[in-house]
């Protein structure tokens, strides 16, 4: 029976792919309905009008238009479909 644990690999299993997170659609820009605008972690944006928020936060539109950002407060901004 061996003393000691096998060197092996350094990395071994725990190469995991980039989540693909940060902004899909940039402002001024026309969108779909459905469509992805903001995949993020957490509520660093918040959803404004004609804008909806998935259990994972990501900000989608609710109908189609064009994409506004703006600023609810001076810390906390918003993404509206008008």
């Amino acid at each position: 029976m061996a003393k000691k644990k096998a060197g092996g690999k350094v990395r071994q299993g725990r190469r995991t792919r980039g989540k693909r997170l940060g902004l899909k659609v940039s402002g001024g820009s026309k969108i779909k309905t459905g469509q992805i605008i903001l995949r993020q972690r957490g509520s660093t944006v918040r959803p404004g009008e004609g804008v909806g928020m998935g259990k994972d936060y990501t900000l989608f539109a609710k109908k189609s238009g064009v994409v506004r950002f703006g600023h609810i407060n001076k810390s906390k901004k918003k993404v509206s479909v008008v």
